[in-house]
């Protein structure tokens, strides 16, 4: 699910008096899309709850993020969890830019001019959503 469909779901729960955190490893677009409350870790995409088979550090970040539920009272918030994938950045080189192990490979999903969606009913909401409050993530597309 697309970060922007979560952000209205949030919204959504939150004004049927339900709590919710949303927990993000690409700060731009979660503070874009300004999600009630949120926890940001400087982590991989698809690894936000920690490293695979590290249950100490993902119950930590459970743990903080659930206090970030509690703490946080000012709508929109997205809190800085403190936690590192490792001991420099040099794995964002890889993470963020193919072909740097010399290779000219890239084999990320061929990118389309157009808007993709996983169904109909995202295309709808996120067409709707762009109509009423424009799009903060995309103004330099214009």
């Amino acid at each position: 699910m697309c970060h922007q469909s979560v952000g209205l779901i949030a919204r959504e729960i939150e004004g049927r008096g339900i709590p919710t955190i949303s927990m993000s490893s690409a700060y731009s677009i979660t503070e874009a899309v300004r999600p009630p409350r949120a926890v940001y870790l400087d982590f991989p995409l698809g690894h936000t709850a920690g490293k695979p088979r590290d249950a100490a550090l993902q119950r930590r970040v459970l743990r903080d993020t659930l206090e970030a539920l509690v703490a946080i009272d000012t709508p929109g918030t997205i809190r800085r969890l403190p936690y590192r994938w490792a001991d420099d950045d040099a794995w964002k080189d890889s993470v963020m830019r193919p072909g740097l192990d010399g290779s000219s490979e890239d084999d990320r999903v061929e990118r389309h001019p157009d808007p993709q969606y996983q169904c109909e009913e995202d295309r709808i909401a996120a067409e709707a959503a762009y109509e009423r409050e424009g799009c903060p993530s995309c103004v330099f597309l214009e």
